[in-house]
C-alpha cells in the first residue's frame, strides 16, 4: 500500500504538468517538468526523452522543474522526468561559469532554461537557483552558484550512473 502511496505521489505532479503542456507536443529533456519526491524516489518516475520535442517544436511556454530525491548514492537533484542532476568539480574554480562545453556538453547536457521564474522548485530544494550564461548564450540553471548537467549515460529516472565519474562529476546535493 505505501509503494502505491509513493507513486501516486510523484506521478500527480507530473500529470498536471504534462496535462498543462497537452498541445501536442512533448518537452524536450531541459524543459520537462521532475515529480515531486517528498513521498517519492525519481526512480518511481518514467522517462522517454527519445520522443521529446525541442522548445522551437512548440509556441507554448510551460514550467519546468527542480526536485530533491534519493537513491541509492544519496539524496540529489533531480530535473526533467525525476533525471539525475550533476555538477562538475572544474566548474567550483571558474566563479559561476560552466567549463563543459562542446564535446563535453554532448556527454554532460546542461539544465537549460530561458528565466528562472520558469522554475519551479519542490520543498527540498533548499538552495538558492540561478541562471548563469553559457558560452553559447544559452542560460544554464545553477543550484547555489553550481551550474547543472544532466548525464546521456542516465537513461531513466533515478540512474545515478555519472556520480563520480573522472572524479570530477557528482551528483548535486541539496
Amino acid at each position: 500500500m505505501m509503494g502505491r502511496t509513493r507513486l501516486a505521489a510523484a506521478a500527480l505532479p507530473l500529470i498536471l504538468i504534462l496535462g498543462a503542456c497537452s498541445g501536442g507536443a512533448t518537452p524536450s529533456p531541459s524543459t520537462a517538468a521532475a515529480p515531486s519526491t517528498a513521498a517519492a524516489s525519481p526512480s518511481e518516475a518514467a522517462a522517454n526523452p527519445s520522443e521529446s520535442a525541442s522548445p522551437s517544436d512548440t509556441a507554448e511556454a510551460y514550467p519546468l522543474a527542480i526536485a530533491a530525491g534519493s537513491g541509492s548514492v544519496t539524496n540529489y537533484l533531480t530535473g526533467e522526468d525525476g533525471k539525475t542532476l550533476y555538477t562538475f568539480k572544474p566548474d567550483a574554480a571558474a566563479a559561476g561559469k560552466s567549463t563543459c562545453n562542446g564535446d563535453c556538453a554532448t556527454s554532460w547536457p546542461p539544465y537549460e532554461a530561458d528565466e528562472l521564474d520558469e522554475v519551479t522548485p519542490d520543498a527540498g530544494v533548499t538552495g538558492a537557483l540561478s541562471l548563469i550564461t553559457r558560452d553559447d548564450g544559452t542560460k544554464q540553471l545553477a543550484y547555489k552558484g553550481a551550474p547543472l548537467y544532466y548525464f546521456a549515460g542516465d537513461k531513466a529516472a533515478g540512474d545515478t550512473t555519472g556520480q563520480g565519474v573522472g572524479g570530477k562529476w557528482f551528483v548535486a546535493i541539496p
